[in-house]
């Protein structure tokens, strides 16, 4: 493989599962030192030795990014333990379905603060950092990649806050990407359709039976396949910018 990002480093949050951990992996083997940003410590271990054992460098950052120090200071350790910063993925999330009316309000906080609020606090917190690598990066580019969804474009019933959080993302990325345009900062938001993680298992039996009636036995992206996405956007030359990619299984409707 062609290590197009050879002397950059990666940022990643919600590494220790799904497309955060496929991402981390795939920008390592395109050549990134990574940090490895979440909550769950042995989780993002045993990756960054996975990282490791195929010649890579990551760095393990346990870290709650929906407080804006915590996220700010995931951010410096990411710049002190591996000296600068190219790449950031907002990939963080929770997704918790049901009926709006009646529906517990602190779900509804739980994914404003980390869907929402964490990204950022996060981007505040890399954007100087970012700039700084776009100017004297091997490169002469950086990357913020905001992981939305499918919900960030179309809205669906019993998915309403989430969907709320998912349009703000795609929302606030297209605003910073015309404000850091000029600076070589690209902003790009990543759409996914129904992807086989554990996304859907924090929701009560009821809704993970109404997800796959609603999806029947259609064959569901894996993180990989967003890994690659993701992989795609920040290694186009540096006159090239994704606003935007969507990515649904062939056959979801």
């Amino acid at each position: 493989m062609t290590r197009h990002l050879e002397g950059t480093v990666a940022l990643v949050t919600g590494a220790s599962s799904g497309i955060g951990h496929a991402t981390a992996l795939e920008l390592a083997r395109n050549g990134a030192s990574v940090a490895l940003v979440g909550r769950r410590e042995d989780r993002l271990t045993d990756l960054a030795a996975k990282i490791s054992e195929a010649g890579g460098r990551a760095l393990v950052v346990p870290a709650d990014i929906t407080t804006p120090r915590a996220a700010a200071e995931a951010v410096e350790r990411t710049v002190e333990g591996l000296g600068r910063l190219d790449t950031l993925v907002n990939n963080a999330g929770l997704m918790l379905l049901g009926p709006t009316p009646g529906a517990d309000p602190n779900d509804w906080q739980r994914m404003v603060d980390i869907n929402l609020m964490g990204l950022l606090h996060t981007t505040h917190a890399a954007v100087p950092h970012l700039v700084k690598g776009a100017a004297d990066g091997p490169r002469q580019v950086a990357d913020i990649i905001n992981i939305s969804s499918l919900n960030g474009r179309n809205a669906y019933a019993m998915m309403a806050v989430y969907t709320a959080t998912k349009f703000g993302v795609t929302g606030f990325s297209e605003a910073l990407r015309q404000e850091l345009a000029k600076q070589h900062v690209r902003v790009s938001v990543v759409e996914p359709g129904s992807v086989d993680t554990e996304l859907r298992s924090h929701n009560s039996e009821i809704v993970q039976q109404m997800l796959n009636a609603g999806l029947g036995d259609i064959e569901r992206l894996q993180s990989e396949d967003i890994a690659d996405a993701v992989a795609y956007i920040v290694t186009r030359p540096r006159h090239v910018a994704i606003a935007e990619l969507l990515v649904r299984p062939t056959e979801q409707a």
